[in-house]
């Protein structure tokens, strides 16, 4: 596995983690999971062009 792969598997576990789904946060809304999302597009966009 090359370093892009674990990163995004790791993103992904961090974007399922951040959902809102616990009773302590489910005042946050999705904020915590839309960013992480932003960062998980970004990184499949430089593994797909080959820049990370």
């Amino acid at each position: 596995m090359n370093l892009g792969t674990i990163i995004l598997i790791i993103l992904i576990l961090f974007l399922i983690g951040a959902l809102p789904t616990w009773p302590h946060s489910v005042h946050w809304g999705y904020y915590p999971a839309g960013g992480l999302g932003t960062v998980i597009v970004i990184v499949l966009i430089l593994i797909l062009i080959g820049r990370l």
